[in-house]
């Protein structure tokens, strides 16, 4: 994988999130592949595992931005830093993340496993204009 390959599945990777996608998302992924969220937690593994978590996961997300950069690529395994905000529904509190993601891929470019580590905050609700 080159490290233009790396950024073009972080663009699918992000597309599918912003627009709340879990079929797209899981189609990213290798039949086999483990999705480590928390380093201690239980993966979500395969294709429809991955695909059940994205759409419980995004479902009370709004205004989604991802973002991404390469940090690393090399012998089919990638690092890069990302972040993302959104707004969670029904309380309309912005979120932000600022994580890290060490991916594993195949010959295919699908990624084989997932790990990722992040950390939250949340910004007051805006008071609305009248």
């Amino acid at each position: 994988m080159t490290s233009g390959e790396f950024s073009s599945w972080l663009n699918a990777y992000g597309r599918a999130w912003e627009t709340k996608d879990p079929v797209a998302a899981s189609a990213l992924f290798a039949e086999d592949a483990a999705y480590h969220e928390l380093p201690f937690a239980d993966p979500a593994t395969g294709r429809e595992g991955i695909r059940q978590y994205w759409e419980s996961a995004t479902r009370n997300q709004n205004d989604i931005q991802f973002h991404s950069d390469v940090v690393a690529v090399a012998d089919g395994q990638g690092i890069a830093h990302w972040s993302a905000e959104f707004t969670r529904s029904p309380s309309g509190v912005r979120t932000k993340l600022d994580g890290v993601f060490l991916l594993e891929f195949d010959k295919h470019g699908l990624c084989r496993k997932l790990r990722e580590w992040w950390h939250r905050t949340e910004l007051p609700r805006q008071k609305q204009r009248r």
